[in-house]
């Protein structure tokens, strides 16, 4: 898979394919090489599939080019199924089949405009509006004979069922990015696989546009039908709640929860639940963007992702990888014994700070003439607001 503007020449594909397979048969494992503007990621799944990516970004790094390939991995088996993939018989109708998945690959190669890609967790929204929302969720999904179900407003969750949040992280995330890259429609649905509880076995995903830009979604047996769905349940149980749904549709995707006020020096931030592996993440922490306001908005995604990207790969690896992921740096804190949970980067054009803890994961962007030594104080303040506030964090 190339990350590039242009297509490779097949010898090139050819020579970065053939360098792994030779490292390979003397037992090395070539994970990544870099060239005086280009950075090269290869990644095996399965002794089976074998991904290479290549980007000139200056900001990409070896942790995010392999979560990049993780997702398109799992994009391909969440349409086609693993059996497919692994054992395919006939290369050239797996090519074909794997067009279903160009849309899905596609939007993980655009340059990142929210943080779900590279922590793998889905982002949520935070509106006053949740809890009536949510117990309407909750009878729509118990009436299709769902356990997992969950609102979608702006490529956000609003709120989901409990048993939604049982899903592995990227799987959840992997089902929020689908409906974001397919377009607008009233209802759909599609059989997916899920890449880690049920790889092989498809299910039901069905799709309801309650008002545009909100979605209900649900994960489904073979029964009811689609159009029982959409014609009996959606009225009954969403018809009645159309003026808030229509104002939660609309309303300013600010995604911090009500009444929170943030210090002023704040650029970005981004708050994970390791527990339910789920998210908080904006770079207008504040509300609205001025023209000529510190640090434009795009820099301020780069330098989030960026720092999150550092932080993670290098700062807080005591995280357990899955099964036998080779570690992509060296142990940080060999030698040690204790694992970081603060760490801060002082740049010119902004400083960020990062606290890893036991149930939660803060990262700040700030600005640069917020004094160093009250980064600590002021994230911690920030963490507590946020998670005292709000208890679905």
């Amino acid at each position: 898979m190339v990350a590039l503007s242009r297509a490779l020449p097949f010898s090139v594909i050819g020579s970065l394919n053939g360098v792994h397979m030779f490292g390979s048969n003397l037992d090395v494992l070539l994970t990544s090489a870099c060239t005086e503007n280009t950075r090269v990621v290869w990644k095996v799944f399965h002794n089976s599939i074998t991904l290479i990516v290549l980007s000139s970004d200056e900001a990409a790094s070896d942790f995010s080019l392999g979560r990049l390939l993780e997702n398109v991995f799992s994009a391909m088996v969440l349409v086609l199924g693993l059996e497919e993939l692994i054992n395919a018989r006939n290369i050239e109708r797996l090519k074909k089949d794997l067009k279903a998945c160009y849309k899905l690959i596609d939007s993980f190669l655009e340059p990142g405009k929210c943080g779900a890609d590279l922590t793998q967790c889905v982002e949520c929204a935070v509106m006053p509006s949740r809890a009536i929302l949510q117990e309407c969720l909750e009878a729509f999904a118990s009436a299709a004979e769902s356990r997992f179900g969950s609102l979608l407003v702006g490529g956000r969750i609003l709120c989901a069922t409990e048993q939604w949040w049982q899903l592995a992280a990227q799987e959840a995330m992997l089902l929020v990015w689908l409906v974001c890259s397919l377009p607008p429609h009233t209802s759909r649905d599609l059989p997916v696989y899920l890449p880690h509880g049920s790889p092989t076995v498809p299910h039901r995903f069905l799709t309801f546009q309650l008002v545009p830009g909100l979605e209900a979604v649900l994960l489904c047996g073979p029964n009811p039908s689609l159009q029982y769905l959409t014609d009996e349940l959606v009225k009954q149980f969403w018809q009645p709640l159309l003026d808030l749904l229509k104002a939660s549709a609309s309303a300013s995707l600010r995604c911090l929860p009500p009444g929170i006020n943030l210090a002023p020096g704040i650029l970005g931030l981004l708050l994970i639940n390791q527990e339910q592996k789920k998210s908080l993440f904006t770079v207008q922490p504040h509300g609205t963007w001025t023209e000529g306001s510190e640090m434009p908005l795009k820099n301020r995604l780069c330098a989030l992702r960026s720092f999150y990207a550092l932080a993670i790969s290098l700062y807080f690896p005591c995280q357990k990888p899955e099964g036998n992921t080779v570690p992509l740096q060296e142990e940080f804190q060999a030698g040690f014994s204790h694992c970081p949970q603060h760490c801060y980067v002082v740049c010119n054009t902004h400083k960020a700070y990062a606290i890893h803890s036991k149930q939660h994961q803060l990262f700040l962007i700030l600005k640069p003439d917020v004094p160093t030594f009250a980064l600590r104080s002021l994230a911690a303040g920030t963490l507590q607001s946020l998670t005292t506030e709000d208890s679905a964090f």
